[in-house]
């Protein structure tokens, strides 16, 4: 028993030896490297910091994916370039994130706003520690944790409203490889495009977010084939006002291209309080003429619209462009209106040649002629209809409108 007892507190005594010397190491290596700082960081007043140049060594392998993807070329134009992103919401964040992470030279951020509880919802970077402060100084302050060094990225942000009269000078005379419309206030938005399209700037928009929930639906386009988009037809009128001897650009996707939804809105704008009515609607408006009711965003909309509008700003500088195929899937409803107008025209023509023709005359269904014109029914099926609209773009032939915009009854 002596000898049991005796093994007891030995062990008892080593264990405890044991555990005391091992809380000891793991304490001295814990203060070791809490007092190592990182190649990236320095201390001051307690806080780690970035500093302000980075290594080209580290730049090039932050870099790194980008430069297999676009080349050489492709990172001195991205290095190169000056982008200028209006609106700095849900959407424009996203895009101005994006940017920033992919090796852009100059970004110019102009949005008059401040972050608020209920954009933490749908913000790229924002937290509660933002509240209260304005959206493009909290991009930038986000931003510089990623690339300090303004030698490889220089950010200018601008607390101002854009406006028809600010906006010559918010954009000033800098040679703009792209400006970035995020804007969700209609006249705002008609204004900055009508600048951009007046003084032969190339730039990219996004349409509505709000509402809607469906990826699939997504599309690049130009503005005339946007459809089931509230704000792309406000849009479309005001510009029509604006730039009354100008209507390329409606379709000219080198001057103006979108980013917007054909899906159906799937949830309406936020009906006023009783407390609202009763003070005076008007009261609640965050600036004089800009919409007031609140809009219902699910957060993914305006983050995927936003990462779109990067991507088509990289490529295209980055000399890697893509072709988007515009317009919405043709569904088996449009395919058959479609189908049914090709048979009622075909059913006209020959009436109208056999009256022509006289008595007694008929359209050979090989084909053949008929008072010196060819006749010939047309041998179209209903599921070659949507072949025909993606082979065109979703653009009639004749016309080069959409189908959207195609009478299917004429």
């Amino acid at each position: 028993m002596s000898g049991q007892r005796s093994a007891t507190v030995t062990g008892f005594v080593l264990g405890s030896f044991v555990t005391i010397v091992s809380a000891l190491l793991v304490q001295k290596l814990q203060q070791k490297y809490q007092k190592t700082p990182s190649p990236l960081s320095n201390s001051k007043n307690g806080q780690q910091q970035v500093p302000r140049q980075v290594p080209a060594e580290l730049r090039e392998e932050q870099l790194s994916r980008h430069a297999l993807y676009f080349g050489e070329k492709g990172m001195r134009d991205l290095r190169n370039a000056r982008i200028c992103i209006v609106g700095l919401g849900g959407v424009g964040s996203h895009t101005a994130h994006m940017l920033a992470r992919s090796g852009v030279g100059y970004l110019r951020f102009i949005d008059f706003d401040q972050v608020t509880l209920s954009s933490l919802n749908r913000h790229a970077c924002a937290t509660l520690q933002d509240v209260g402060i304005p959206k493009v100084v909290c991009l930038q302050r986000f931003l510089e944790q990623i690339c300090p060094d303004p030698n490889y990225l220089r950010m200018d942000s601008i607390v101002e409203m854009y406006t028809a009269e600010s906006g010559p000078r918010l954009l000033g005379d800098e040679p703009w490889d792209m400006v970035i419309d995020a804007i969700d206030d209609v006249p705002t938005k008609a204004a900055l495009l009508a600048h951009c399209l007046q003084n032969k700037i190339r730039v990219i928009s996004c349409m509505g977010a709000a509402g809607k929930s469906d990826v699939t639906r997504l599309h690049i386009s130009d503005l005339r084939t946007a459809a089931k988009d509230p704000l792309a037809s406000k849009v479309r009128q005001h510009l029509k006002k604006m730039l009354p001897d100008q209507e390329d650009y409606l379709e000219n996707m080198q001057d103006l291209a979108i980013v917007y939804s054909s899906e159906k809105t799937v949830v309406k704008l936020a009906d006023f309080t009783s407390e609202q009515k009763s003070a005076g609607v008007h009261q609640y408006g965050a600036v004089d003429g800009m919409r007031i009711r609140v809009l219902p965003v699910l957060g993914t909309m305006p983050a995927i619209m936003g990462q779109s509008l990067a991507a088509m700003a990289l490529t295209e500088i980055g000399d890697k462009p893509f072709m988007p195929v515009t317009g919405e899937r043709v569904g088996h409803n449009v395919r058959n209106k479609i189908f049914q107008k090709y048979k009622r025209r075909e059913d006209l023509f020959s009436k109208r040649m056999l009256q022509e023709a006289g008595e007694g005359s008929a359209i050979p269904q090989e084909g053949g002629m008929i008072n010196d014109k060819w006749g010939k029914y047309c041998t179209i099926i209903c599921s070659d209809c949507h072949v025909l609209v993606v082979l065109g773009g979703g653009r009639c032939a004749n016309t080069v409108y959409t189908v959207s915009h195609v009478s299917l009854t004429s």
